[in-house]
């Protein structure tokens, strides 16, 4: 990425501050008014990130909306008011390129990840926004526009079940709500026909937006976990301080907090562009190290993958559990690719490392197969 902005500028909330750097149409903008405090750079220049000062009297950034009736001038919109990082697509994982085109989007209306926020609870009062930015995702794609909710889910009828917008049902338990396994059963995503995904409290933002040219930041997270002396679920924006949000409800001792869910968070400082969740838990004391000869033959050890219904449901019944597995054990991207590898990102396997108590085996093999793939077969 290429900075836009200097240490000491006063940027206003939605500017632009940083650009990709082959593609400098597709910006990341500032979540709040602020001054840069500091401007981050690894070797070769590479843009670690742009920390913000934050000023209550700052300025808004507003774009103009005039040409957004088009996907052309939707698409140069989305990409410079900063939209375009908060879409991911399949397979790979990751943000489109500037000029891709999807099979078809899916909008994530559901998340049955342990304490995530009900994404119905964040689109109350928010119903026409979502409506008016799933209409235009709709002129992204020739393919379906899906909406994937939970039984019951308050969410806004579209009204258009007969045309390309389509509202799908998934049950409560987890996985049934991650995106890579409703993607999977209802579009699946390929080398040539990705798939992307965007939360529905984003497509509320988008549609906000497209009326008023002010690209909302807040967003619904809830903070939990067995370190905090209380839970709670409060709006901030992406970028947000994990330690500031938890300092005062951290339980005494130390604690690792983790931007994510239990499943699978990662230990950060700030809240990444999709997370809703942070989650924070006991540190655990260092383990006494092994005889080197245990720690040989625990290294050596392979253990097998039992079938089990807490396997198969792992996946949501999706897909075949111990196969797959199997063939990403022995590196066999064919029969992964057949049997919905491509439809899949780490977080749609964590629970099945859970249930095996294999610590990131299955999402390390997951991960290293999918760029395998992409290196060698995607166009």
């Amino acid at each position: 990425m290429t900075p836009l902005v200097r240490e000491g500028d006063l940027v206003a909330a939605g500017a632009a501050v940083a650009c990709l750097r082959h593609a400098p149409d597709v910006c990341f903008v500032a979540p709040v008014a602020g001054r840069v405090a500091r401007l981050s750079l690894l070797p070769g220049r590479r843009l670690s990130e742009i920390v913000l000062f934050r000023e209550a009297s700052g300025d808004v950034e507003r774009h103009d909306t005039a040409d957004a009736g088009t996907a052309a001038g939707l698409r140069r919109l989305m990409q410079g008011a900063g939209i375009w990082p908060w879409l991911r697509r399949r397979p790979f994982g990751g943000m489109p390129a500037h000029n891709e085109v999807p099979a078809a989007i899916a909008v994530m209306a559901a998340d049955t990840r342990p304490l995530a926020p009900d994404p119905a609870t964040a689109l109350e009062g928010r119903e026409e926004a979502f409506l008016r930015g799933v209409a235009a995702l709709e002129t992204l794609t020739d393919g379906p526009v899906l909406i994937f909710s939970a039984e019951g889910a308050r969410i806004p009828d579209t009204g258009r079940g007969a045309g390309r917008i389509r509202r799908l049902i998934c049950g409560a338990r987890h996985p049934q709500g991650s995106a890579g396994i409703r993607i999977h059963q209802a579009f699946p995503a390929g080398l040539e026909a990705p798939v992307w995904d965007i939360h529905a409290e984003d497509v509320a933002a988008f549609g906000t937006l497209l009326e008023t040219g002010v690209l909302p930041m807040l967003r619904l997270v809830r903070i939990g976990g067995p370190a905090l002396r209380e839970g709670r679920l409060l709006r901030t924006h992406p970028g947000a301080d994990l330690r500031q949000l938890t300092r005062r409800i951290v339980a005494p001792g130390q604690h690792v907090v983790l931007a994510g869910s239990v499943l699978d968070g990662r230990p950060a400082q700030w809240l990444g562009p999709r997370d809703r969740q942070v989650s924070v838990l006991p540190r655990e004391g260092a383990a006494r190290k092994p005889h080197w000869l245990i720690a040989a033959l625990s290294r050596s050890a392979i253990a097998p993958a039992i079938p089990s219904a807490g396997l198969d449901q792992a996946f949501g019944g999706a897909l075949p559990a111990l196969p797959f597995i199997r063939a990403l054990a022995a590196g066999d991207d064919e029969t992964a690719m057949k049997l919905g590898l491509l439809s899949l990102l780490e977080e749609d396997v964590a629970l099945a490392d859970y249930v095996l108590s294999e610590e990131g085996q299955i999402t390390a093999q997951l991960r290293a197969m999918l760029d395998r793939i992409q290196s060698e077969f995607a166009p």
